[in-house]
């Protein structure tokens, strides 16, 4: 504010001055868990936006039971995780959960609370789906202890707006995953040179070529992301077709030879 302004207290401000007084002088917003009582954990995600995910608790504060936050967290979605169905993206958010609150829920009851009907079948489902066979996997320790419930959107307010605003993929973030590094086998990196075979002339009647006959030249051009072993299917099949043609070229000539020594 400025010296010469004049300050107007009117009946909003002085609202949120007595709510901020009221706030810093009860209990804090975040209680601490009771591992002696269950614990609700709600999920929401955002399409190609983000995760969230707050884990809540009742417990008796102040004299009275009231519903207390333990924890929230969020993380934007990763490129790969955008392309993702909306019941993939709802099972990645459990499994992020429970991966990074695993210290509040190990060995604790707690229910889940979920928009995604699907996500309740996924303790049952019979698959070998590359990453939903992971989160399957992942999420069995807590099969005895967890109950998933569904729950409509619109009363799942904590994760939706974690997920609809979520926090940046950074370290400084609980729920930081970090990009999954894809190391290229060194025959599927840049191949500066490439070496082509091809066979040399030689008579049909010496039988197979032996490996003086191949001859090798280098070729300028830079392949990328050619497996050796496709090179070798390559080359063997080079092989074969130019085998195939001289043996057959061979057989022809011997048979031209036999008929102009029989008419001779």
């Amino acid at each position: 504010m400025l010296k010469r302004c004049s300050f107007q207290i009117t009946k909003e401000r002085r609202d949120a001055y007595e709510r901020i007084k009221n706030e810093l002088t009860n209990a804090p917003v975040l209680i601490l868990l009771d591992f002696g009582l269950p614990s609700k954990l709600e999920i929401d995600t955002a399409f190609s936006q983000g995760l969230g995910a707050s884990l809540h608790q009742r417990q008796i504060v102040d004299v009275e039971p009231r519903e207390g936050e333990i924890c929230y967290i969020s993380r934007k979605l990763k490129d790969s995780e955008a392309r993702y169905r909306e019941t993939q993206t709802e099972c990645l958010c459990l499994v992020l959960a429970l991966e990074k609150l695993h210290y509040y829920l190990e060995g604790a009851v707690f229910e889940v609370y979920t928009y995604c009907k699907a996500l309740k079948s996924l303790l049952h489902m019979k698959t070998t789906h590359g990453h939903t066979l992971r989160w399957k996997i992942a999420i069995q320790e807590y099969r005895g202890n967890m109950n998933i419930i569904y729950q409509e959107g619109k009363s799942n307010t904590n994760a939706y707006g974690l997920s609809r605003w979520p926090l940046d993929n950074v370290k400084r973030n609980p729920a930081y995953e970090p990009q999954v590094a894809v190391k290229i086998p060194i025959h599927f990196m840049e191949i500066d040179r490439r070496k082509s075979f091809r066979f040399s002339e030689w008579a049909p009647e010496s039988g197979t070529p032996d490996s003086e006959d191949i001859e090798s030249e280098e070729t300028e051009t830079p392949i990328l992301g050619i497996s050796s072993s496709e090179q070798n299917n390559e080359l063997i099949s080079a092989v074969m077709k130019t085998y195939a043609k001289h043996k057959q070229c061979g057989i022809l000539l011997q048979l031209l030879q036999q008929k102009c020594r029989s008419q001779n």
